[in-house]
């Protein structure tokens, strides 16, 4: 075992608490297997759900001297307080460190994590959309990255590296503006508009934004959706739903043309990573329908768009990929 500091790991969204551990000593520095997830609804702050991790009985003694901490949280993340955009939490820096009796946290926005995993990523972690390819560089080398993804809501950041460092874009991207792009894209804003007033793309590219889709569509169509989950809609799609294959369309060519957007607003040339619970799940469907389409038609820079690789990250864990990362630049032997 390393002699370098053991750091704790945490990825906080908006359903789903999951924490790990980091050797900063090692190559490899995530503890794959000490990773465990719990539901955010269980606990009344991150420093009880930490707490209750740390006293599993297969993580006390390989955590018996942790005092250092990295917490990717699904927020904006503001000096010494985050607030988590789907769920009530309200993060204090210094009140979770007080009361985990640590010397250190760091707190950064979860899509910064997700950034920091990229140069850490192998190319079996990631499975093309569209004919153009990434490969992991040997070398570091100057590169400008973005990074967008569904879960309970949508994620988005970017990633600069330059000079052998590297710099995570924390960003809350997933609010902008939903721009329509097709004449049944206005009509679904029409009613999501009527519905909550402004309509950021979240409230389309999301768990939740899929039912907004198909409950738009049904009752564009005259039909009644009912009350319906995220996978309920999925299941619907692969028993052959009409209505629900047409939520998924317009999510996959609506996701694509907001990646591109995305690349053309940073300069983000040399890729795009898409994450996110939804992602796995829904890469046939990504694979397949307007995604490139949408994602590279973009008028003047529509033949460089089609350059520009659209890479779906199936590593299980980039967010604590990520935070690995960022706790052996803050934490490992060659800060001590």
């Amino acid at each position: 075992m390393s002699q370098a500091p053991r750091v704790l790991l945490a990825d906080i969204g908006g359903t789903n608490a999951r924490f790990a551990l980091a050797d900063t000593g090692e190559a490899s520095p995530l503890l794959v297997d000490s990773m465990q997830g719990f539901a955010v609804a269980d606990f009344q702050s991150l420093a009880d759900a930490a707490q209750h991790y740390l006293q599993q009985p297969d993580i006390r003694e390989q955590a018996d001297d942790v005092r250092h901490g990295v917490f990717a949280v699904a927020g904006r993340v503001d000096g010494d307080e985050a607030r988590i955009t789907n769920h009530p939490w309200v993060i204090s820096l210094s009140r979770t460190r007080n009361a985990l009796g640590f010397e250190d946290i760091r707190l950064v926005n979860d899509f910064a994590a997700q950034a920091m995993a990229i140069p850490m990523l192998k190319r079996d972690d990631v499975v093309a959309i569209g004919s153009a390819q990434w490969q992991p560089d040997a070398q570091p080398l100057p590169r400008t990255y973005a990074i967008l993804g569904p879960g309970t809501g949508l994620g988005v950041g970017g990633l600069i590296l330059r000079d052998g460092q590297r710099h995570a874009l924390e960003t809350e991207g997933g609010h902008v503006d939903f721009a329509p792009g097709t004449p049944q894209e206005i009509e679904i804003l029409r009613r999501l508009s009527a519905q909550y007033g402004r309509v950021s793309i979240e409230r389309l590219i999301c768990g939740p934004g899929l039912v907004n889709l198909h409950r738009a569509l049904c009752e564009i169509a005259g039909e009644d959706p009912g009350q319906l989950q995220p996978p309920d809609v999925t299941r619907r799609a692969q028993e052959g739903d009409i209505r629900a294959q047409q939520a998924i369309d317009v999510f996959c060519a609506v996701f694509g043309a907001i990646a591109g957007d995305l690349v053309l607003t940073l300069g983000a040339w040399d890729g795009v990573f898409l994450t996110g619970g939804l992602v796995p799940r829904l890469l046939p469907s990504l694979q397949h329908s307007g995604f490139r389409q949408r994602f590279e038609h973009k008028g003047r820079f529509s033949a460089t768009m089609a350059g520009i690789p659209t890479m779906a990250i199936m590593h299980p864990l980039p967010g604590l990929l990520g935070a690995a990362g960022i706790a052996v630049e803050a934490f490992g032997p060659a800060k001590n």
